[in-house]
């Protein structure tokens, strides 16, 4: 097996960081046209435009992995991915409780668009979605289990919203099996500084959130990308 090219942190117009051009149609055509095989959708602690890209890739050679990009009370960034839309949307709900109750301002913060699978406008979210959830990243090991999801630090070697560097390292209560490291010359070195990291799987992904920062074809797992399960599978292994 040769394996999938992979981004597993892409951002939609739902996250009010995304540009409105990131549709569910848009980041699946610019997937398939750069070549990716699997890729994750992982707005700002909400799934909701999760349904419409799954629909939308339906006819695509390209698989969508539902996801979310939590933001622990201790704003450190998660990524969270799914092996069912319906475990998903569970995920969503239950963070939704977990969020501030506090109104994004579009006109500050930007839109948070929530579309069909033909990208028409079916809704907005009320709630800022960059807020901390109150959901500790020591939760997410039982979490996990409870909603049937993967869950890895996201961008590490960032100065911002990392596991590194609001915590100063990665606790193994957490029992992490997977990292992502933004910058692929940054793996070694954070592989010798901090040994828990040796034995995960480390993945580095664009964290896109304008159509042409979504990855090219270039970092593959060695899966079959027909089949998402065994992408979740394998970064839930050691990596020996």
């Amino acid at each position: 097996m040769s394996g999938a090219f992979y981004d597993l942190h892409l951002h939609s117009c739902l996250s009010p960081c995304g540009d409105n051009d990131m549709t569910p149609n848009n980041i699946a055509n610019m997937a398939v046209l750069n070549g990716l095989q699997i890729i994750a959708l992982t707005d700002h602690n909400s799934c909701k435009n999760c349904p419409a890209i799954l629909k939308a890739a339906q006819e695509l050679p390209l698989t969508v992995i539902p996801g979310m990009e939590l933001c622990t009370s201790e704003e450190v960034h998660v990524v969270c991915l799914f092996y069912s839309l319906a475990e998903a949307m569970a995920f969503d709900a239950y963070v939704h409780e977990k969020l501030p109750d506090i109104q994004n301002r579009p006109d500050i913060f930007g839109e948070q668009r929530i579309l069909d699978e033909q990208d028409n406008l079916i809704g907005t979210e009320p709630k800022l979605l960059i807020n901390a959830a109150d959901i500790s990243v020591m939760d997410l090991k039982e979490l996990s289990r409870q909603f049937h999801m993967l869950c890895f630090p996201a961008h590490i070697d960032k100065d911002s919203n990392s596991i590194i560097a609001n915590l100063g390292w990665i606790p193994d209560e957490c029992a992490f099996t997977a990292v992502e490291i933004a910058h692929v010359e940054n793996i070694e070195p954070y592989r010798q500084q901090y040994p828990n990291i040796r034995p995960m799987r480390v993945v580095t992904d664009s964290d896109a959130h304008y159509l042409w920062d979504i990855a090219e074809a270039v970092r593959t797992l060695p899966v079959d990308p027909a089949h998402p399960e065994q992408l979740l599978d394998l970064l839930q292994s050691a990596a020996g």
